[in-house]
């Protein structure tokens, strides 16, 4: 598994439950945790070094982690990409959204589809990283008022402006 951690899924399965093995697979390999034991897929200290390997890791962790606002800010605050396996509640939940497209615009990439419609969020994803934009509503990039705005809060929106506004 050090050399290859997605090898965990043809290991016996006592191996898949000691923490050492696994440990060193999802080290080389996120995505190993596929393999693991439910016990360790419960284990935060093993999902948070799978999500450092592969943010999307986070799929196979057990379910109560991905709904752990706590959890799930710590590692999404890092690891854009993971934000995709969260709990469907928490890429709805405005305020929460608000904290951590403060920490990395790129999450925008994965909240609900409202939330890419409201400026609010919108903006303050972009002001961390401009790029963001590109995963905002398409009226938004639209909208000339905003765009402005997003502007004067970041120049790199630009590229993801619509044409007409260019």
């Amino acid at each position: 598994v050090k050399q290859d951690g997605r090898a965990l899924q043809f290991a016996n399965n006592l191996l898949k439950k000691d923490k050492e093995v696994v440990l060193e697979a999802v080290k080389q390999n996120g995505c190993a945790l596929e393999y693991a034991t439910d016990s360790l897929k419960k284990d935060k200290e093993f999902i948070l070094e799978a999500v450092k390997q592969n943010g999307k890791a986070l799929e196979y962790a057990d379910e109560s982690l991905k709904k752990d606002k706590e959890f799930v800010f710590k590692i999404a605050k890092r690891f854009a990409y993971a934000f995709e396996y969260v709990d469907d509640l928490l890429k709805k939940d405005k305020e929460f959204i608000l904290g951590i497209v403060k920490k990395n615009g790129y999450v925008l990439q994965y909240v609900d589809g409202l939330l890419k419609k409201d400026k609010e969020v919108v903006l303050e994803a972009i002001k961390k990283n401009g790029k963001a934009l590109q995963y905002a509503d398409t009226l938004l990039k639209k909208d000339k008022e905003f765009v402005l705005e997003a502007v004067k809060r970041n120049r790199k929106v630009l590229q993801y402006v619509d044409i007409i506004l260019k």
